[in-house]
């Protein structure tokens, strides 16, 4: 809550916790500080955090969110909020329409976009530490039709959207970048269906939803803010569930 940070902040109600923060390296940082809004979100290794659940970036945030990016090793994002909507700003357009565009010493190079339905789009980077030299591709999944405070039409598009992040990310070890606005809301719902489910696919005998998303918000403010988003991550988990059911050898 310093003042420093307070502007760094899109909500005053969702400003990672002090215990439970993702810092930045000072000396690489635009503005010589450590705070971003940020939160390690960890699953069952205390070490190394599954996801980081952050804000969608502000104009004056966009530097610290590729040092985030580049200092955590991070190769996929999940962007779960259009720009804009209804007239209100979303979230800062924080990479390049084409070419390249350089934020503080990280330039981010537009590979490719690939839209694979009306409901998402998958968008391929080149990122490269000016100072030094280094370059990783970075993967953005971009869902457009989730609006704040709502839930998506159905759950089959998430779920089809996750698969693909799923896809991209398998055998890596680095955390995945979550966010919407705020991140908290949507994050949040996305964040509690994917951890539930990859539990699930690693064989746990019994899931709590409600205690999985206490997990959840020990780590960070809000995750979830609506009745309607923790009902629509049960569906989506109970979805996926039959899914499976159906698919097994009769």
């Amino acid at each position: 809550m310093k003042d420093g940070n307070a502007k760094k902040n899109r909500s005053t109600a969702v400003v990672a916790y002090d215990h439970s923060r993702i810092t930045l390296k000072v000396e690489n940082s635009q503005g010589n500080s450590d705070y971003i809004n940020a939160s390690p979100i960890m699953d069952h290794d205390p070490r190394n955090p599954a996801y980081i659940a952050t804000q969608g970036p502000l104009p004056s945030t966009v530097a610290d969110f590729w040092q985030m990016v580049w200092e955590n090793g991070c190769v996929v994002i999940v962007m779960l909020t259009p720009l804009v909507e209804s007239g209100v700003k979303q979230c800062y357009h924080y990479w390049p329409d084409e070419g390249s565009n350089l934020y503080h010493i990280y330039e981010v190079n537009l590979v490719s976009e690939h839209i694979w339905c009306d409901d998402f789009l998958v968008r391929s980077f080149y990122l490269k530490n000016m100072q030094t030299n280094e370059t990783r591709t970075v993967t953005q999944f971009h869902f457009l039709t989730w609006l704040n405070q709502n839930v998506p039409e159905t759950s089959r598009t998430l779920l089809d959207f996750r698969r693909k992040v799923n896809k991209c990310y398998r055998g890596r070890s680095c955390p995945i970048i979550v966010h919407c606005s705020d991140g908290a809301g949507r994050s949040g719902t996305y964040i509690l269906v994917d951890m539930v489910l990859n539990k699930m696919a690693k064989g746990a005998k019994e899931i709590d939803i409600a205690a999985t998303l206490e997990h959840l918000r020990d780590q960070r403010p809000g995750m979830v803010q609506t009745k309607d988003q923790f009902e629509f991550a049960l569906t989506a988990v109970a979805e996926e569930v039959n899914a499976i059911l159906k698919a097994l050898p009769q």
